[in-house]
């Protein structure tokens, strides 16, 4: 059976190989189906089995064409047209393309040059000086291949989660669904809501463990069987991750939950605190001698600690267990709390759908308004706005709104801070915007002092009102540039500039600790999208659990305010 993430990976492929085939235009529209199946909520396999190929073809971004190869997809596990093509270009390019700096023109010439089919490959050759040699590479473009190279090593192989959530709610639905299933979690890094995952550990609450792991056996998501008990199996899925199915029954679900979801040193600490007590903490039970306490939920197990029940988010032994004895834990932000997003880009730029799909997507979403942030002229590949394109939607903005009830479209712009940080917009339009973010996207490599610096000079604009995604990396992809967060932290403070949380997973930008030490300082965040289709909404959840890490309250998150009182802080 194929998943949405096998789907939106041959797609990605595809796109790829169109474009080293000198293939116009066509490359687009795959990356395009690739964003929009990997976007969904739910399976395709169950959209198709419901609707046939006309449902495939509600999908965004997907034509009779495209739907026509999901259907081969779901049927065959491949379509003819990649593998007619793939032959000419036997690579891993899903490999190659995780490497920073590497797209499909240049493991063309890289096939070609050098018959090169995987990272291993590639560096073997950038090692021996072999790339340097090939016309228009040269020693930068070898070293930064290397660099590239042991980013990706470090990931560990690691999966981003915002992407993986689909797929994992996908399968806690299926053992859910399996009889004498009460209750599936999937827990570990997935329940703390970490951005990125290393295998998946799923506990499932049932009085019949042998039946229910002998159902999920036969599940066609896995690949191979490590090894299996009474109430225990540990499997490789063929998503390539290594997971664990862990039947308990209902007396003891809450400590095996409580087990599995803190950091170890959260758990550490509360076994200390059960042993001063005289008690002894397991994955079965709070225990006074052999007589079970507290075991059936996790609240039993704090309260009887004398404790309140900290949020999954912050279970890692960063000050929760503290303030869980005081009654000083943070109120988080709710899941449900924010009114707006800030960051929204359209098809004026390098977004998929209108101003007004977008709007109507977001409203459909539960906000009431959204900023309409396309890019600036110096991202010419975007066909970033210039002044007078940008004046110009201004008015379209005005237009489109008049057809919204109770929603606000405001007007924005996701201005470029240029190496210096001088802006690539003039202060007159830039004060004509409702929302002012800006970003850097070139120039990664300046000095710890030089990127400071530059940013320090973008927030000091009257006009600026948020950096978007301050440090500009790409988790598993582009490490973030060289800054001194306090030093930025501080300036935030002092020009009243709002910090970001971009809630797209490959970004997640602001981190965690940058989060905390906003709310320790007082400075103002927002939780946007970043959105390029009117699929890209569902991220915010995403964005939510980043600030939750943090220890965010509503009060720290400006478009968890009303539009008046969020525009009212805006400089």
């Amino acid at each position: 059976m194929v998943t949405n993430r096998e789907i939106a990976k041959e797609f990605t492929e595809m796109a790829a190989l169109l474009e080293m085939h000198g293939v116009a235009f066509k490359p687009r529209a795959y990356e395009k189906a690739a964003l929009g199946v990997e976007s969904l909520d739910r399976e395709v396999k169950d959209i198709y089995k419901e609707g046939g190929i006309k449902a495939l073809e509600q999908i965004p971004s997907v034509g009779k064409g495209i739907a026509a190869h999901i259907e081969e997809l779901i049927k065959k596990g491949s379509f003819s047209e990649y593998k007619t093509l793939k032959k000419k270009f036997p690579v891993n390019i899903s490999e190659l393309l995780a490497v920073e700096g590497i797209g499909p023109k240049m493991i063309k010439v890289l096939w070609e040059k050098l018959r090169i089919k995987n990272i291993k490959q590639l560096e073997a050759a950038a090692k021996k000086g072999k790339i340097r040699d090939i016309p228009h590479f040269g020693i930068k473009s070898e070293q930064k291949i290397l660099k590239g190279i042991e980013f990706l090593k470090a990931s560990n192989g690691r999966r981003i989660l915002g992407f993986m959530l689909p797929e994992l709610r996908s399968l806690e639905k299926m053992i859910e669904s399996f009889d004498g299933v009460e209750k599936v979690i999937t827990v570990g890094s997935v329940i703390r809501r970490k951005e990125t995952i290393g295998d998946i550990d799923i506990l499932a609450m049932s009085s019949k463990p042998k039946d229910v792991i002998e159902r999920f056996l036969t599940l066609p998501f896995i690949a191979h069987v490590y090894g299996k008990g009474e109430n225990k199996v540990n499997v490789k899925f063929k998503n390539g991750l290594d997971g664990d199915l862990l039947v308990v029954s209902k007396k003891s679900f809450g400590a095996a939950l409580n087990y599995f979801t803190g950091s170890k040193y959260h758990n550490i600490a509360l076994r200390e605190i059960a042993m001063k007590k005289g008690f002894k903490l397991s994955d079965q039970g709070l225990f006074k001698g052999k007589k079970i306490i507290a075991g059936e939920t996790e609240e039993g197990i704090y309260h009887a600690l004398g404790l309140d029940m900290p949020p999954p988010e912050i279970r890692e032994d960063t000050g929760e267990i503290h303030a869980a004895k005081s009654g000083k834990l943070p109120k988080l932000i709710g899941y449900d709390d924010l009114r707006g997003d800030l960051q929204v880009q359209t098809d004026w730029t390098d977004g998929e759908h209108s101003i007004e799909e977008m709007a109507h997507a977001a409203q459909k979403a539960g906000l009431e308004y959204i900023a309409i942030t396309d890019h600036t002229r110096s991202l010419a590949m975007t066909g970033g706005s210039d002044e007078k394109k940008l004046l110009k939607q201004i008015e379209e903005i005005k237009k489109i709104q008049k057809k919204f009830k109770n929603f606000r479209i405001l007007a924005g712009a996701e201005v470029n801070i240029g190496k210096d940080g001088t802006l690539d917009i003039d202060d007159e339009t830039l004060s004509k915007l409702d929302v002012v973010g800006a970003a850097v996207h070139s120039h990664f490599n300046l000095t710890r002092e030089e990127q400071t610096k530059r940013v320090i000079r973008a927030m000091e604009n009257p006009h600026v009102d948020i950096i978007f995604h301050l440090t500009g990396r790409m988790i598993n992809k582009r490490e973030a540039i060289d800054i001194d967060a306090d030093a930025i932290i501080a300036a935030a403070k002092r020009t009243k500039t709002v910090l970001e949380i971009d809630a797209f997973p490959d970004r997640l930008d602001i981190k965690d600790d940058y989060i905390r030490k906003c709310t320790e300082q007082g400075v103002k965040m927002s939780i946007d999208s970043d959105a390029h289709s009117t699929q890209h909404f569902q991220y915010l959840e995403v964005g939510i659990s980043q600030a939750r890490r943090g220890w965010a309250e509503k009060k720290d998150i400006i478009n968890a305010w009303p539009v008046a009182k969020m525009l009212a802080m805006l400089k």
